[in-house]
């Protein structure tokens, strides 16, 4: 009886014994299984604010506005900015300023320059050193239409997509020269049109 007394004491406690290891290992797992949780944590909300940061710095481009309006200068403008939107930065227009000559919806390029005549200098057909019938006529590789580009000589509708997929990718033309970058336009063809464009 004694004998069974005391290998049912020995059973409890080796049963107690277990309970409490198992207890105080669990507790440890999850006490290291916070401290992980608390460090991805720390990491996920660090990272998107470190990316944050890089995404929000803007893109500068530096435009020249001259002629018809108030502050006439160079001005640090954000990429996607918009003509009208320079006006704006330069004061406006002045009251002589042939508002209607530029295409204020124009997307604006890096190094462009803005040049807004006066209504007495449309009128005398001079716009800073080129008549306006003759500006007129030109292309505008940053503006035109596939239909315009194709009056070109030696551009077909293969070619004219090609410019307009050049512009969309690289922001616009900063040069007619810059057109010889176009598959199929080097410097003889260029030569063809280079008195038929403008940027």
């Amino acid at each position: 009886m004694k004998k069974q007394w005391l290998k049912t004491m020995l059973i409890f406690v080796c049963m107690l014994a277990a309970g409490i290891c198992y207890s105080c290992s669990r507790s440890t797992a999850a006490g290291l299984l916070t401290e992980q949780e608390i460090v991805m944590e720390t990491e996920a909300v660090a990272m998107p604010e470190a990316e944050t940061s890089l995404a929000a710095a803007p893109v500068c481009y530096y435009v020249h506005i001259c002629g018809e309006v108030v502050s006439p200068g160079v001005y640090e403008m954000e990429a996607g900015s918009r003509v009208f939107q320079v006006v704006e930065r330069a004061g406006g227009f002045t009251g002589e300023a042939a508002k209607g000559y530029l295409n204020l919806a124009e997307m604006i390029r890096d190094g462009m320059k803005i040049a807004v005549p006066s209504v007495t200098e449309l009128e005398k057909n001079a716009v800073y050193g080129e008549s306006a019938g003759d500006e007129a006529k030109k292309v505008n590789l940053n503006t035109a239409t596939k239909e315009e580009l194709m009056t070109l000589k030696g551009v077909g509708e293969a070619k004219a997509e090609d410019i307009l997929r050049y512009r969309e990718d690289h922001g616009g033309f900063q040069s007619i020269e810059e057109i010889m970058e176009i598959s199929g336009i080097k410097d003889a063809a260029f030569q063809k049109i280079k008195d038929d464009i403008i940027v």
